[in-house]
């Protein structure tokens, strides 16, 4: 059936709005009615007539509106959400977690259908359903710029959305806190107990803690241990090795930059508009942050490990972080002439970053922290990207350097073990979270 305004009817949708925005309720209603005699099924006038009728508990006859709504315009996400309002205010949880679903498969960014799915599917005692629902509703809101505090929530809305809050992060805690109890019980609380304050920041029911003001950690910060831009080389004794190498890898990198194998970009972003919120450039080319990925995500590039067996024989020798889907992360790390990597911060300070610069020309700098590094070649440095940090290359040559992520030394065993199963419990539920762009 065709959803197209009937002929005749924009005046009194144009009239009904006019009474909407001055806050003139009865009159809106009567213009809306006096649009459903020229156009019964006309989605807007039904909804809002609708509406009024529950305001004043006939839910019968607005459900019989919202009924014909549906029918008129099957694919109207709106209605949906509204009857699914209907069926959680007449306490029907399961008809209205049916129609909310089917609202939000329509539109999966509507957050407020989503919340008011949340607490259907509590109700309907599917504990961990609402975890996710009441969680990616406060997500998507704020992702859009609201319910970051009462004064952008709604005030019908606040008490639910502090409890939807509320659910998702002890929910969230208890999730992961499973991750954590196979280690609890071999090696005790105690040892895990920097690993818990850990998680109690990341789902929110522990503040996070006065840290150096340069250091910003953008999805795990892990409490009580030393705090610097750069780390002394004597803390990291396979250095040697894997500088004892360099000649080696420098040769099989100068292979690579001479084929024909095309380089990725190392932001993965697809416009120029997405690349100048990273790069700047200074000369005539466009600034360019190339590389060749050894690991990447946990993703081990094999075609790449054959093609540089020295290279990834010392990459195999080091203590790289291996997380399944998160980490290693290696590469040859191709900063073009002119281009200058503006400052960002790393996700975690559980891992380090490690440069062993291979081709540096001159005027060529690393700065983390507000302290500026000088790459020599063939002498690691290894600062915490959670710091502000940023790299340039003012030459007109290209700078490479090999990086490569390793753990925080000042971690213990257990605990890396245990960030490891953190860390992957994290991704798995943020997998289940993932919505479709807002485009969509």
């Amino acid at each position: 059936m065709s959803t197209q305004p009937q002929p005749g009817s924009a005046p009194l949708h144009e009239q009904a709005r006019g009474h909407l925005q001055r806050g003139e309720m009865a009159a809106a209603e009567t213009a809306y009615r006096q649009l459903l005699e020229q156009a019964p099924d006309d989605a807007e006038a039904l909804m809002f007539v609708a509406n009024r009728e529950m305001a004043r508990r006939n839910a019968p006859v607005a459900m019989m509106m919202l009924s014909r709504a549906e029918r008129a315009h099957p694919e109207h996400a709106g209605v949906a959400h509204q009857i699914g309002s209907a069926h959680l205010a007449a306490g029907d949880f399961e008809a209205a977690a049916v129609s909310l679903q089917r609202a939000l498969t329509l539109a999966p960014r509507l957050f407020v259908a989503r919340l008011q799915l949340g607490i259907a599917l509590e109700q309907l005692g599917q504990a961990d359903d609402a975890l996710l629902a009441y969680f990616i509703a406060v997500r998507t809101a704020q992702e859009q710029g609201r319910w970051l505090s009462d004064a952008n929530t709604a005030p019908g809305l606040r008490d639910t959305v502090r409890y939807a809050m509320g659910y998702a992060n002890a929910g969230r805690r208890r999730l992961f806190d499973q991750a954590l109890e196979p280690l609890r019980q071999q090696y005790g609380a105690d040892e895990l107990r920097r690993v818990e304050r850990a998680l109690a920041i990341h789902v929110g029911l522990e503040p996070m803690p006065a840290i150096d003001p340069r250091q910003r950690p953008l999805f795990l910060y892990f409490p009580d241990i030393p705090s610097q831009p750069y780390y002394p080389r004597h803390r990291f004794p396979w250095h040697e090795a894997l500088e004892a190498a360099t000649f080696a890898i420098r040769e099989e990198l100068l292979a690579v930059l001479a084929g024909e194998q095309p380089l990725d970009s190392f932001l993965g972003v697809d416009s120029p508009e997405q690349a100048a919120k990273m790069l700047r450039g200074s000369g005539a080319e466009a600034p360019a942050w190339d590389a060749y990925f050894f690991h990447r995500h946990g993703q081990r590039y094999d075609d790449h490990a054959r093609a540089c067996p020295r290279t990834m024989a010392a990459l195999d020798a080091a203590p790289l972080v291996r997380i399944r889907d998160h980490a290693p992360e290696a590469l040859f790390s191709v900063l073009r002439p002119g281009t200058h990597i503006l400052p960002h911060t790393g996700v975690t300070n559980t891992r380090l970053v490690t440069h062993l610069p291979l081709i540096v020309p001159g005027e060529c700098a690393l700065r983390v922290g507000g302290q500026e590094h000088h790459w020599r070649e063939g002498s690691c440095v290894t600062f915490d990207d959670t710091f502000e940090h940023e790299a340039w290359n003012h030459s007109d040559a290209t700078r490479v350097v090999l990086i490569l992520d390793s753990w925080n030394p000042d971690l213990t065993e257990v605990e890396r073990a245990a960030v490891t199963d953190l860390v992957a419990a994290i991704g798995d539920f943020n997998t289940r979270c993932e919505l479709p762009p807002a485009s969509a």
